[in-house]
């Protein structure tokens, strides 16, 4: 009898909500295919480290709706050392792993493209909440992420309004703005700061302030990505310009977490199960996208060249709407 084919799946880099629902995609599409599936704990760390056991359908019961990921995650400094990767490598022959599915950001396709060229072929699947990757339309975790600050920007501009202040908000999205601009088009923001336009603090934050302050507006909000500065420094600036007491709420780690949206689950369990239908088809080194709400697979290193630039339609649309 021929062997199972044996696959690992692991998570990379920064924890998305959604990921278990594409981990489970995985297990369970595999197991559907005949396929052996092993679970590759705290990503690359643990790849090197040997951290792996085989996972059945009833091993990933439950984790639908948690946020996070059941397999942990980590960033790994080692997996720079092409030593480390050779090692990692070692390992998975060691575990008769033929392929990797690989859930995570940009990063993590680097590396995925690395370690495919020690002989461990990959499939990459796009796990981010900042919606940064070039190649795809949409990440695991980004929905997640909008509404969960969606709903602070709502609880803070309440003590906004109560106290007639502006607030300035800080969400996350490294050198991308597209929490930024949709929170901030969802929020009702007066002010969106991102790292593609760039602005001038008298120009594009004090002066609409005081144009909607003449037109009788009592408070004010601001939705800045944390690529663009300090949200702290900002609320100085605008009470040294403008006189209206301003405070920064800095929402951090917060929007990682949560229970992933139907949506999230819906994408992360489509794409977890077009992974192991590729490698069905004899497809490696493919990265799972949307387009077009559309699933399609393009080259790794190609995806890697490519560039998803935000909508400037958006910051426009913002600026209409917040007059």
């Amino acid at each position: 009898m021929t062997e199972k084919k044996r696959i690992g799946v692991l998570t990379s880099g920064g924890d998305a909500p959604g990921m278990n629902a594409a981990i489970r995609a995985v297990v369970r599409t595999g197991y559907y295919y005949d396929l052996e599936v092993y679970g590759i704990y705290r990503g690359y760390e643990g790849l090197i480290n040997g951290e792996i056991e085989k996972l059945l359908p009833r091993d990933v019961s439950g984790i639908l709706q948690d946020g996070g990921t059941f397999l942990k995650t980590a960033r790994s400094p080692r997996f720079h050392d092409d030593l480390n990767k050779k090692k990692a490598a070692e390992i998975c022959r060691a575990y008769d792993i033929e392929i990797i599915v690989v859930i995570g950001g940009d990063g993590s396709y680097r590396g995925a493209l690395d370690f495919s060229k020690h002989g461990v072929p990959v499939i990459a699947l796009p796990g981010t909440i900042d919606n940064d990757i070039g190649c795809t339309e949409y990440t695991i975790g980004f929905d997640t992420a909008l509404n969960t600050v969606m709903d602070s920007i709502d609880k803070v501009r309440d003590t906004a309004y109560s106290h007639e202040r502006c607030t300035v908000i800080e969400v996350m999205g490294r050198r991308a703005g597209y929490i930024a601009i949709n929170d901030g088009i969802a929020g009702g923001a007066d002010v969106i700061l991102i790292p593609e336009a760039p602005f001038n603090v008298d120009r594009d934050v004090i002066k609409p302030i005081l144009e909607c302050r003449n037109r009788g507006k009592r408070d004010f909000c601001i939705i800045v990505a944390e690529g663009v500065g300090n949200a702290t420094s900002l609320c100085d600036q605008i009470t040294e310009k403008t006189g209206i007491i301003s405070r920064a709420t800095i929402l951090g780690y917060v929007q990682r977490g949560g229970s992933p949206t139907a949506y999230d689950r819906i994408m992360a369990s489509r794409m977890g199960a077009k992974a192991v239908e590729l490698i069905k088809e004899g497809k490696i080194n493919r990265v799972v996208s949307l387009i077009g709400n559309k699933l399609v697979d393009f080259d790794l290193e190609e995806a890697l060249s490519m560039k998803n630039e935000l909508d400037v339609n958006m910051l426009k649309l913002a600026k209409i709407i917040s007059i």
